[in-house]
């Protein structure tokens, strides 16, 4: 669900950053308080939680792969506006540092997995879970369903945009500019995969980490969220440190992301479409549906637009790819804490030069 640079037209991009960016001035406005208190290291753990369990790629049909997020869990515990910062964040250092996803596109996959996951699972979680008691089975399934619906809200909202690139955007011949497939194979070809793999992966983690809370610390359910007025001070030491800890095996354990053979359907580079072998995927996840003869040429132009630092995941120092994977999910985990306390920290010495000044 990265959608990489080149595979949607710049007027879309643009659309889309006009689109995200109020949902990120009111999210960060509404969790500016959180930043002066312990909510700090959950608001990290939660995205880099996302980030790393988005490396644990899954085999699809079509021989494509896809992923959970995460977002559904952070949405519960968070609420729905520190989510969709958290899940920003996460993939903003994926973009940036990893070449996972692109810069031109950064929103609108912000939009798919952070704006429209988090409120999607936010508001399905407390429609199944009403007023239920924390410690309620109800809010397990509350939970798993809420992550299944938000995965392919967003999977849906990406094939959408994939798909109304070719009606959209055609060069003199009528050859598609950007993402070449229309919604007829868009739709069909990212669905087949969320609605099943990918989505129950994002089921059982969801329903799995919420029946842990509730056994741990169910005021961690309801203590950043909007409809409660339990505070971040609930939260246990214990809980915390299980979630670092979990975290920290799911680093260790990244590399069984790279068991999945293939690419992520629409994240094809411009060499897959330029070669017989990457055609070859290219037809066989598209349903047999060939891609254009040339590589598209706006696909082309944007898609080099910029060179990650560390990309694929794959340091180029590091003979392993099994090490360099541990160390990239390390790497970005670092990243989103070092982001997170330099949020807080400059909130911080803003607020105190205010103060100061009054």
């Amino acid at each position: 669900m990265h959608i990489p640079d080149g595979y949607l037209s710049p007027s879309t991009c643009a659309a889309t950053y006009a689109l995200a960016l109020p949902f990120w001035y009111v999210a960060s406005r509404r969790i500016k308080q959180l930043l002066h208190t312990r909510a700090v290291p959950l608001l990290a753990v939660f995205s880099a939680f996302s980030f790393v369990i988005m490396m644990f790629n899954l085999p699809l049909p079509g021989g494509t792969t896809g992923h959970a997020v995460g977002v559904a869990v952070a949405a519960i515990v968070l609420g729905p506006w520190a989510s969709m910062v958290a899940i920003s964040i996460a993939l903003l250092i994926q973009a940036v540092f990893f070449g996972d996803g692109g810069l031109t596109t950064f929103a609108a996959n912000s939009l798919n997995m952070a704006v429209a996951g988090s409120l999607v699972a936010h508001w399905t979680y407390r429609l199944i879970s009403g007023n239920a008691a924390l410690s309620d089975k109800r809010r397990v399934i509350a939970g798993a369903i809420a992550g299944y619906v938000a995965l392919n809200i967003a999977a849906l909202l990406t094939a959408i945009e994939f798909g109304i690139q070719p009606t959209l955007f055609l060069d003199a011949s009528g050859t598609p500019l950007y993402a070449p497939y229309p919604l007829s194979v868009a739709i069909p070809a990212m669905m087949a995969g969320h609605l099943t793999i990918a989505g129950m992966a994002e089921l059982v983690i969801t329903g799995g980490l919420i029946a842990y809370l509730q056994r741990s610390n169910p005021e961690m359910l309801s203590c950043l969220s909007p409809f409660s007025a339990a505070k971040p001070a609930t939260v246990s030491g214990r809980s915390t440190r299980f979630l670092w800890g979990s975290l920290a095996v799911l680093v260790i354990a990244s590399p069984i992301g790279l068991i999945a053979a293939g690419t992520a359907w629409g994240e094809w580079s411009a060499e897959d479409f330029a070669s017989a072998e990457g055609r070859h995927e290219i037809l066989r996840a598209s349903g047999d549906i060939a891609p254009p003869e040339t590589v598209p040429s706006g696909l082309e132009s944007l898609s080099g637009l910029w060179d990650a630092p560390v990309p694929d995941y794959a340091p180029a120092f590091l003979q392993s790819s099994h090490a360099g994977y541990v160390l990239s999910a390390a790497l970005g985990v670092g990243l989103i804490v070092l982001l997170f306390l330099a949020i807080s920290g400059f909130i911080d010495r803003k607020e105190s030069t205010k103060t100061w000044s009054d």
